[in-house]
């Protein structure tokens, strides 16, 4: 199933390929936290930036290899590059214009990130999707 998403004003717009039932992760790290970011990790191939490539600014810390994208316009994360999964891509889905009514969602303890990494590995593997 096709999904359009973006950030809040609109400039950085995107559209993603998934299943119709969507398993996401919700994590408790201090980034996450913060920000109520509800992930949905796909391989890259899955994703197309329709627009707004002018309006990511990317923000990175600890090891740089996690590449935070956020909108320089109004400030919104709706997609970023995961450490976990590096070669893949992570979608917030609260930015979906359109997520499905419903989801299941996973806890994920990222305040012990290095002993549970490993269990998010599988989700950017095109076999895994």
């Amino acid at each position: 199933m096709k999904y359009v998403g973006g950030c809040h004003c609109g400039e950085v717009r995107f559209e993603i390929e998934a299943p119709d039932a969507l398993e996401v992760v919700s994590c408790n790290c201090s980034i996450c936290n913060k920000t109520g970011f509800l992930h949905l990790i796909l391989p890259l191939s899955r994703f197309k930036l329709l627009q707004g490539k002018q309006a990511i600014t990317t923000y990175t810390f600890n090891t740089g290899v996690a590449k935070h994208t956020f909108c320089k316009h109004c400030g919104v994360k709706p997609f970023y590059t995961p450490r976990s999964n590096p070669d893949g891509i992570d979608i917030n889905v609260r930015c979906l214009d359109n997520p499905p009514a419903s989801l299941n969602i996973t806890p994920f303890d990222g305040v012990h990130w290095e002993d549970n990494a490993a269990e998010l590995a599988h989700l950017s593997d095109e076999a895994g999707v």
